[in-house]
């Protein structure tokens, strides 16, 4: 994969593309800023927001994001940035959100991340929730978590993937209304990374960028693994589809963490990553809640 912007990110992530804009979103979380790069000319747009923004899903109202920021959902509109909260989330509990994705049928899902406040281990103690078209939130029946991620729907809709990075294994359910049973998609627990963020092929085959591992794998829809792209950066943190005909791959990457030797190794620690992926992605679903004023 080769770099195709220096963003520097210090932890870029939730990368989407909008085939209405042409143009991919993704967020540097510690640095609170939502980015926007329209890859035909060029121009890239950030706009600074009060907090961090972990994740977020595009609209079907345009103009509009629905974000998940650290403590709360909120109604984004990109051309004045006004903010319109939804609810809090986990308000009793010490954890922020973090990965996130719309369904097929137009609903955000998204998990969330521990923080201790003594800088101790992360615990399972986070959840898994749904934001339904009519802005209602409900808690998913799924374990808890400490690092949610790897949130990405077959082309169906009928399969949900997940993951808590810190258990090293994706896992995957019947997903519907209702969901089913969860049972384990790929093991990573022999390996010293991470799962970090996913996207979903045309043909079924689930992209997960692999945290400290340098690179982006794709397993097929029965698990095994098919293919591996190296990246020139440690830390890749989500894939995405992109393009005119979504056939090109798009991974964020992060710095966070790594000292001076390890920046000295990977100077393109944090940049926009591009390749040809001989796969098709499938467009973004997009949320289906109105926000105010903002109609489909």
């Amino acid at each position: 994969m080769q770099a195709v912007l220096a963003a520097d990110n210090t932890l870029g992530e939730g990368i989407v593309w909008c085939d209405r804009a042409q143009a991919l979103y993704w967020t540097d979380i510690h640095a609170s800023v939502l980015w926007r790069h329209t890859p035909s000319s060029g121009e890239t747009k950030q706009w600074r927001l009060p907090e961090r923004l972990a994740s977020f899903a595009l609209c079907e109202a345009d103009g509009w994001l629905l974000l998940a920021l650290a403590s709360r959902l909120a109604f984004f509109r990109l051309a004045d940035g006004a903010l319109h909260t939804l609810c809090d989330v986990e308000p009793a509990l010490p954890t922020r959100c973090n990965d996130g994705a719309c369904d097929r049928q137009g609903r955000f899902v998204f998990g969330t991340l521990h923080e201790p406040a003594d800088g101790g281990p992360k615990q399972a103690i986070g959840g898994f929730w749904r934001l339904n078209a009519d802005l209602t939130l409900e808690k998913l029946p799924l374990e808890g978590v400490a690092i949610s991620n790897s949130l990405a729907f077959s082309p169906d809709g009928g399969t949900m993937y997940y993951c808590d990075s810190l258990a090293r294994t994706i896992r995957c359910c019947s997903y519907g209304d209702t969901l089913g049973p969860s049972r384990l998609f790929a093991d990573l627990r022999g390996s010293a990374g991470e799962p970090d963020g996913s996207a979903v092929d045309a043909e079924g085959g689930l992209w997960n960028a692999q945290w400290g591992l340098g690179r982006v794998v794709r397993y097929r829809a029965d698990g095994s693994m098919d293919r591996i792209l190296p990246l020139p950066a440690s830390q890749p943190t989500r894939p995405a589809f992109g393009g005119a005909t979504l056939d090109t791959l798009y991974v964020t990457s992060a710095r966070d963490g790594l000292d001076a030797d390890a920046l000295a190794r990977q100077p393109q620690a944090g940049a926009l990553f591009a390749a040809r992926a001989d796969a098709r992605g499938l467009h973004e679903p997009r949320f289906a809640g109105t926000p105010p004023g903002g109609a489909p």
